[in-house]
Protein backbone atom coordinates (compact mmCIF):
# COMPACT_ATOMS: atom_id res chain seq x y z
CA UNK A 1 0.00 0.00 0.00
CA UNK A 2 1.27 3.42 -0.98
CA UNK A 3 -0.09 6.91 -0.41
CA UNK A 4 1.11 10.44 -1.15
CA UNK A 5 0.33 13.27 1.26
CA UNK A 6 0.72 17.00 0.75
CA UNK A 7 1.13 19.80 3.24
CA UNK A 8 1.84 23.51 3.20
CA UNK A 9 4.72 24.87 5.21
CA UNK A 10 4.63 28.44 6.49
CA UNK A 11 8.18 29.26 7.60
CA UNK A 12 11.69 28.99 6.22
CA UNK A 13 12.45 26.27 8.79
CA UNK A 14 9.85 24.37 10.76
CA UNK A 15 8.90 20.95 12.06
CA UNK A 16 5.32 19.87 11.39
CA UNK A 17 4.02 16.83 13.26
CA UNK A 18 2.50 14.34 10.82
CA UNK A 19 1.86 11.46 13.24
CA UNK A 20 -1.94 11.81 13.21
CA UNK A 21 -2.51 11.59 9.43
CA UNK A 22 -0.17 8.60 9.27
CA UNK A 23 -1.98 6.87 12.17
CA UNK A 24 -5.31 7.55 10.45
CA UNK A 25 -4.00 6.11 7.19
CA UNK A 26 -2.88 2.90 8.95
CA UNK A 27 -6.29 2.65 10.61
CA UNK A 28 -8.17 3.26 7.33
CA UNK A 29 -6.30 0.59 5.39
CA UNK A 30 -6.64 -1.93 8.22
CA UNK A 31 -3.02 -3.05 8.51
CA UNK A 32 -2.48 -5.07 11.68
CA UNK A 33 1.25 -5.83 11.55
CA UNK A 34 4.14 -4.64 9.41
CA UNK A 35 6.24 -1.57 8.84
CA UNK A 36 5.57 1.86 7.43
CA UNK A 37 8.12 4.00 5.64
CA UNK A 38 7.56 7.76 5.61
CA UNK A 39 9.65 9.58 3.02
CA UNK A 40 10.06 13.21 1.97
CA UNK A 41 10.02 13.81 -1.78
CA UNK A 42 12.38 16.79 -1.51
CA UNK A 43 16.10 17.49 -1.19
CA UNK A 44 15.47 20.40 1.20
CA UNK A 45 12.98 18.74 3.56
CA UNK A 46 13.34 15.65 5.72
CA UNK A 47 11.47 13.35 8.09
CA UNK A 48 12.42 12.56 11.68
CA UNK A 49 11.03 11.01 14.86
CA UNK A 50 11.43 13.18 17.93
CA UNK A 51 9.74 14.37 21.10
CA UNK A 52 6.20 15.67 20.65
CA UNK A 53 5.40 16.76 24.23
CA UNK A 54 7.62 19.81 24.71
CA UNK A 55 7.40 22.39 21.88
CA UNK A 56 10.80 23.79 22.89
CA UNK A 57 12.42 20.62 21.51
CA UNK A 58 11.46 21.66 17.96
CA UNK A 59 12.77 25.19 18.54
CA UNK A 60 16.04 23.92 19.99
CA UNK A 61 16.42 21.32 17.23
CA UNK A 62 16.05 23.91 14.47
CA UNK A 63 18.26 26.43 16.27
CA UNK A 64 21.07 23.91 16.64
CA UNK A 65 20.84 22.93 12.97
CA UNK A 66 21.08 26.64 12.09
CA UNK A 67 24.22 26.90 14.23
CA UNK A 68 25.84 24.00 12.39
CA UNK A 69 24.51 24.98 8.94
CA UNK A 70 23.81 28.73 8.94
CA UNK A 71 21.71 30.10 6.13
CA UNK A 72 24.12 32.50 4.48
CA UNK A 73 22.67 33.24 1.08
CA UNK A 74 25.59 35.43 0.03
CA UNK A 75 28.18 32.69 0.59
CA UNK A 76 26.33 29.91 -1.27
CA UNK A 77 27.85 28.77 -4.50
CA UNK A 78 24.66 26.83 -5.20
CA UNK A 79 22.46 28.70 -7.66
CA UNK A 80 19.34 28.63 -5.46
CA UNK A 81 21.17 29.76 -2.32
CA UNK A 82 19.87 26.87 -0.22
CA UNK A 83 22.93 24.76 0.44
CA UNK A 84 22.22 24.86 4.19
CA UNK A 85 18.80 23.29 3.54
CA UNK A 86 20.39 20.45 1.56
CA UNK A 87 22.90 19.81 4.34
CA UNK A 88 20.18 19.81 7.01
CA UNK A 89 18.11 17.32 5.02
CA UNK A 90 21.09 15.02 4.57
CA UNK A 91 21.76 15.21 8.33
CA UNK A 92 18.15 14.57 9.39
CA UNK A 93 17.46 12.09 6.61
CA UNK A 94 14.66 11.91 4.10
CA UNK A 95 12.78 8.95 5.62
CA UNK A 96 11.85 7.03 8.74
CA UNK A 97 10.69 3.44 9.23
CA UNK A 98 8.17 2.71 11.98
CA UNK A 99 6.86 -0.68 13.12
CA UNK A 100 3.09 -1.34 13.05
CA UNK A 101 1.87 -3.74 15.73
CA UNK A 102 -1.79 -4.68 16.19
CA UNK A 103 -2.88 -1.78 13.98
CA UNK A 104 -0.86 0.88 15.82
CA UNK A 105 2.38 2.70 15.15
CA UNK A 106 5.04 1.59 17.63
CA UNK A 107 6.27 4.92 19.00
CA UNK A 108 7.46 5.86 22.45
CA UNK A 109 5.23 7.80 24.82
CA UNK A 110 6.69 11.16 23.80
CA UNK A 111 7.58 10.40 20.17
CA UNK A 112 6.01 11.88 17.08
CA UNK A 113 6.80 11.85 13.37
CA UNK A 114 7.85 15.21 11.94
CA UNK A 115 8.13 16.66 8.47
CA UNK A 116 11.12 19.02 8.62
CA UNK A 117 11.04 22.04 6.33
CA UNK A 118 14.39 23.70 5.67
CA UNK A 119 13.65 25.90 2.64
CA UNK A 120 10.10 27.12 2.95
CA UNK A 121 7.47 28.17 2.84
CA UNK A 122 6.34 25.74 0.16
CA UNK A 123 3.82 23.09 -0.83
CA UNK A 124 5.43 19.78 0.09
CA UNK A 125 4.86 16.08 -0.54
CA UNK A 126 5.68 13.03 1.51
CA UNK A 127 5.08 9.39 0.68
CA UNK A 128 3.95 6.55 2.89
CA UNK A 129 4.60 2.92 2.04
CA UNK A 130 3.16 0.12 4.20
CA UNK A 131 4.47 -3.44 4.10
CA UNK A 132 2.38 -6.01 5.92
CA UNK A 133 3.88 -8.98 7.69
Amino acid sequence: MFETFTLATHHHSEMIEITEPIEQYVKNIGVRDGIIIVSSAHTTAGVTVNENADPDVKTDFLRRLDEVYPWEHTRDRHMEGNTAAHLKTSTVGHSQTIVIDRGRLVLGTWQGIYFCEFDGPRQRTYHVKVMQS
